[in-house]
């Protein structure tokens, strides 16, 4: 093991060895460690397909008001190596380069690191909804196979409210998003808007919609809607999958995933 994959080790096992002991004195302190794959297809403004398959390893830390998350994503990318595929929204970002490789080739690797901080603003539990702000940082760690090398950092905040077996949500955000020289890129305004719907205390089903600013000259906004169904298998363990459509150059034109979850 290099280094890199080394430091990120430590981290997911100082985090699970700190959270452990916390989960079981305090009711509202929790720990949830996910992992599953998602799939993705489309040619984002080029002439080829790039497909890319990622593995991402979760940890979720919550604790009163506030969540702290980490990701770290495996990434499996076919393609020509003319598109970024690690960047916002679990490497979706879909901007192309200024490489020459043109030879069709498969690629393995880690992606960007992203980790983030949630704070609960407002809650009700009357009437089940919220308004959270969310910090971002996805940190340059993927090779330039897959990414900028590039940190990026984003705001967001995301608003939620229940009305009988629905549950409707928006979200806006900004991001910083890091650039050069070579690579100039764009900051970008983001947001989506979506549905859940309780078909009963153990599934939920639900859509969303997202919307991005294209981050560079040369690529394209984001537009994508996707379907997702969770499923409670134990109070503890939780199964959600999801298929996507996208509308616009800048996204997937096909995508879906599965992942499970588990809450200590």
């Amino acid at each position: 093991m290099d280094r890199r994959n080394s430091w990120i080790a430590n981290i997911l096992m100082g985090m699970a060895v700190m959270a452990s002991p916390v989960t079981h004195a305090d009711e509202d302190t929790y720990l949830t460690l996910s992992s599953g794959f998602d799939y993705s297809s489309g040619k984002y403004g080029t002439t080829t397909t790039t497909n890319t398959v990622s593995i991402p390893v979760s940890a979720l830390y919550e604790t009163g008001a506030w969540t702290l998350k980490l990701t770290i994503p495996f990434l499996i990318v076919t393609g020509e190596g003319d598109v970024m595929v690690s960047g916002r929204t679990g490497g979706r970002r879909a901007t192309t380069t200024t490489t020459t490789t043109k030879t069709r080739t498969t690629q393995t690797g880690l992606g960007d690191v992203v980790t983030m901080a949630t704070y609960n603003l407002y809650s009700s539990d009357e009437s089940d909804s919220g308004i959270d702000l969310t910090g971002r940082i996805k940190f340059g760690t993927a090779s330039k196979a897959f990414g900028s090398g590039l940190n990026d950092y984003s705001a967001q905040m995301y608003a939620y409210t229940s009305v009988g077996d629905l549950s409707p949500n928006f979200s806006l955000g900004y991001e910083v998003v890091g650039g050069s020289t070579t690579a100039p890129m764009n900051n970008v305004f983001f947001g989506s808007i979506g549905t859940g719907y309780r078909l009963s205390n153990r599934t939920r089903i639900g859509m969303d919609y997202r919307y991005a600013q294209k981050s560079s000259a040369t690529g394209s906004e984001q537009q994508d809607a996707s379907l997702y169904a969770s499923q409670e298998l134990t109070p503890d363990v939780y199964l959600r999958g999801y298929v996507l459509k996208g509308f616009s150059a800048g996204s997937a034109d096909t995508g879906l995933g599965l992942s499970v979850s588990t809450t200590f």
